[in-house]
Order: structure tokens, then C-alpha cells, then sequence
């Protein structure tokens, strides 16, 4: 499979370095080669199999319109961008493209995630409130993070409840997610703590590989049990 990642950053690295090992052909695009997706024409954007976006919020929209235009498989795992969810999933449809996004692609975190959906829905009336409190490395541009907003959903959406969102940003930090239901008399504590990216990276990859021979529009949280 030949597969061109769109980003260079620590997250985006990883998944060119584990796409390689499973055996893919990879080629690498940083934001100066590629601004504002100029470098995603349809001829260069149809000598993949699949993209794999790791970019910016700022990036990412343009590099979805780019590559989905030719009928391309993309995996995207920016995040921050999903006020134009509706318009990529109808221009993916219109043009038989592919297109699989998530807020996180670690598969403990997808489990967590349906944890915390049970835990909403069990005491959704026995007076608990809940929380959700996320910190990343400094330089992470969105907060809340995607992943910290689908947790919050998933409880809210079980329980009726609101949950606040608390973002932390410090040093080089990976990721750690906690969600905390507080009753009167008892804490209930879940935490999800990244030791590293490579979870992130091996999830992307084994995402493209699955998509590689699907059209349509996917969350990784839908998919995920069947890669």
C-alpha cells in the first residue's frame, strides 16, 4: 500500500515509522511543501492509496477538500475541525471517496470511552455529577481536546447530565484523561493515561489499511473493533 502522511510533527513521524514497518510505501509532506494544499493535485494525490492527515486545525480543511475532490482515502486525525464534519462527509459521498476521522485513535481510549458511557448511564440517577479533566504537551492548539469532548458527550448523552471539560496544557505531556463521577458519599475515578504516541500511530495505520478498500464516512469509534 502507498501512503502519504500529511504532517511532521511528533504524532505525524511516528505514523510514517509504523506504516513503514508494516510494509507500506510512505511519503512524507510537511506544512512549507504543502500550503494551503496546493501540493494535493489530483495526479500527485492518485499515487496513494491513502493519506493519513496529522496536521493543524488551520491545515486540515484544505487538505480534505484537496484530496477528496479525486475520490482519495483519507484517515484524519487532526482534530478541531468538526464544524465542517457535515460538508466533508457530503463532498467524501458525492465523489466516492473515503474518509474514516477520530478524535483519538487508541484503542484503549475508544474502550474507555464506552466504559464511560455505562458509567453515565448506571448512575444517571443516583445524584452523581460528573467531570472530565485532560491535560496534553504545551504546544497542543485545540482545548478541550477532541478525545476530552467525546467522553463528555458520551456521559452527557447517557445521563442527561453536563459535563465540564477541565484542559491543562504542560511540557512535553502525551495525554492523560480522567472522568470523574462524584456522589455524596463516594468517588468513581477513570483515567486513561498515554505512556507515548506510538497507540495513536499504530491505530491510524491499522485504520488505513482498513480503509483502503472502503468508501464512505467512518468514526474510528464505530470501526475500531473490526480492524
Amino acid at each position: 500500500m502507498r501512503v502519504l502522511v500529511l504532517g511532521v510533527g511528533k504524532t505525524g513521524k511516528l505514523v510514517a515509522q509504523v506504516a513503514a514497518e508494516h510494509g507500506h510505501g510512505v511519503h512524507v509532506l510537511d506544512a512549507k511543501e504543502n500550503k494551503d494544499g496546493a501540493a494535493l493535485t489530483p495526479p500527485f494525490v492518485a499515487g496513494f492509496d491513502v493519506v493519513i492527515d496529522f496536521t493543524t486545525p488551520d491545515a486540515v480543511v484544505a487538505n480534505m477538500r484537496a484530496c477528496l475532490a479525486t475520490g482519495a482515502k483519507m484517515v484524519v486525525g487532526t482534530t478541531g475541525w468538526y464544524d465542517k464534519l457535515a460538508e466533508m462527509r457530503g463532498l467524501a459521498e458525492r465523489k466516492q471517496a473515503g474518509l474514516l476521522y477520530g478524535t483519538n485513535f487508541s484503542v484503549g481510549v475508544q474502550v474507555m470511552v464506552k466504559v464511560a458511557a455505562e458509567m453515565g448511564k448506571a448512575l444517571k440517577d443516583a445524584g452523581y455529577g460528573f467531570a472530565v479533566v485532560e491535560t496534553h504537551h504545551a504546544s497542543k492548539l485545540d482545548a478541550p481536546s477532541g478525545t476530552s469532548i467525546t467522553l463528555a458527550n458520551a456521559v452527557e448523552d447517557a445521563s442527561g447530565a453536563p459535563v465540564p471539560i477541565a484542559s491543562n496544557r504542560e511540557g512535553d505531556e502525551t495525554g492523560t484523561h480522567v472522568l470523574v463521577a462524584t456522589g455524596f458519599s463516594d468517588r468513581i475515578t477513570l483515567t486513561h493515561e498515554s505512556f507515548d504516541r506510538r497507540a495513536f500511530a499504530e491505530g491510524a495505520v491499522r485504520a488505513a489499511e482498513w480503509l483502503s478498500h472502503r468508501s464512505g464516512c467512518y468514526d474510528f469509534k464505530d470501526v475500531f473493533e473490526k480492524l
